[in-house]
């Protein structure tokens, strides 16, 4: 029933438009065009005006030929983490991957083609379905913005699926992490290298100490923590005086999250304050966790479909964030469909062909399964 050259085609198309986040504006006209085309209602909020993007997060309804059956979503994002600019797709073995030096945008068009294609073939077939909304957020991977402006309390939704994690498929994300993150400024005291290091402070040495002495990396099976982000510094000759990190850790377990952030902050008040410099450390909650009971409708109709169809199936904890953990944060049960995603983030990115097949399919089922119950 899924029409696989037609998603193929759309997956690909979707690659080849550069989305780096806050610059989606050609994807979201491209996605808004093909949605109208197919028949659904069509409007783009104003995400992006909040969030200093060109364009908003587009909301897309296909209304319901079962009464009184639940009202869903199904939600991808828009944005890559990197420009996809002059990308190239190959394929080889059943395998697409860029063949140039970007990445390919399966993250998150692997989720956001099976989607719009499982909806087609409802509309093509005249399928019993209730309502369904396709929710594609801007800006989701510069922290979760496009979702964090984005009224989902207003759309009167009864749950719904967020595709957006890598395989396998069949399997969904019902557990995430609370993720916090910290960004720390250290003053120290310039002096000429050469002339007169005795009396400057190095802000840099503040930074290697407190490192040093820090829980970092896997912290247990539940909490990891990270520095990623680093600048500072005045010439090659002047002591140090100032270093600015960035920061984050995450945990399934608020009280371990908060314990362990205490402890990153503390080793730079302590490193700051036996080297005679000043710290500054802005700590926020980028979002929380979400816990979905495995007899929730949300996970019960997925785990029908992926059971209807013979793929592999669990539900599975994941440290990462979506989407998902801000619909949830608002109220609305959601929950992460995985995709054929692999090797995100990296110019090794690919998806298979038969894992696009198999998203789009899983996908209409879980819509098939919600009209039925």
């Amino acid at each position: 029933m899924i029409n696989e050259d037609r998603l193929l085609k759309l997956f690909k198309k979707l690659c080849l438009i550069d989305a780096p986040a806050l610059m989606e504006r050609e994807s979201v006209d491209c996605v808004k065009k093909y949605l109208l085309e197919i028949g659904l209602d069509v409007e783009e909020d104003a995400a992006g005006d909040k969030i200093g993007g060109n364009a908003g997060n587009v909301i897309a309804t296909l209304k319901g030929n079962v009464p009184g059956a639940p009202r869903v979503f199904l939600s991808a994002h828009f944005d890559t983490v990197e420009p996809t600019e002059n990308l190239v797709i190959e394929e080889k073995g059943g395998i697409l991957f860029s063949a140039s030096d970007t990445i390919l945008g399966a993250d998150d068009k692997a989720g956001m083609a099976p989607a719009i294609e499982a909806v087609n073939v409802l509309v093509e077939t005249g399928a019993p379905h209730g309502d369904v909304v396709l929710l594609f957020t801007v800006a989701e991977e510069i922290g979760l913005k496009g979702a964090g402006a984005l009224d989902i309390e207003a759309l009167g939704l009864d749950f719904g699926y967020v595709l957006d994690t890598g395989p396998p498929v069949g399997t969904f994300v019902t557990r995430t992490a609370t993720h916090d993150r910290l960004d720390v400024v250290i003053q120290g005291t310039p002096a000429h290298s050469g002339k007169n290091p005795e009396d400057g402070v190095s802000a840099l040495e503040v930074a290697a100490d407190a490192i040093n002495h820090m829980r970092l990396g896997r912290i247990d099976a539940d909490t990891t923590a990270n520095f990623g982000l680093i600048q500072g510094g005045t010439a090659v000759n002047v002591v140090c005086p100032i270093i600015k990190l960035r920061g984050e850790a995450r945990s399934t377990s608020v009280e371990k999250l908060d314990a362990q952030i205490d402890h990153m902050i503390q080793e730079f008040e302590r490193a700051a304050r036996e080297r005679g410099a000043t710290v500054v450390v802005d700590h926020d909650r980028q979002y929380a966790s979400f816990q979905i009971a495995d007899d929730a409708p949300v996970v019960t109709h997925a785990q029908s479909a992926t059971a209807k169809l013979g793929l592999e199936k669990g539900l599975r904890t994941t440290l990462g964030g979506s989407d998902a953990n801000v619909f949830n944060a608002k109220g609305v049960p959601s929950i992460v469909i995985a995709t054929g995603m692999e090797h995100i983030h990296t110019h090794d990115e690919s998806v298979s062909r038969d894992d696009l097949v198999n998203t789009a399919r899983l996908t209409y089922e879980i819509l098939s399964d919600v009209a039925k119950r």
